[in-house]
């Protein structure tokens, strides 16, 4: 399961993370369908949400290194 789809199962729709982060439930819909990236503001928002079980590192696979440079360093600690 991706880690968008998991943070929905999680708090139960697509409407209840929406909510939760502050944003539209069709901004969800698109982030889940691929249609458009979750932007890294709104990474913490989710990694907060699902008390951690949907991370940043799981939402931005490709460059959460470069965009939360400390979580690499604490990963390293």
């Amino acid at each position: 399961m991706n880690p968008i789809n998991k943070a929905i199962q999680n708090l139960g729709s697509a409407s209840e993370l929406a909510r939760k982060v502050g944003v539209t439930p069709q901004a969800v819909c698109f982030w889940r369908d691929g249609l458009r990236k979750i932007p890294a503001e709104k990474c913490s928002a989710i990694e907060l949400a699902t008390m951690g079980a949907v991370t940043r590192k799981d939402l931005r696979p490709d460059d959460w290194h470069q965009i939360w440079p400390e979580l690499k360093e604490a990963s390293h600690a």
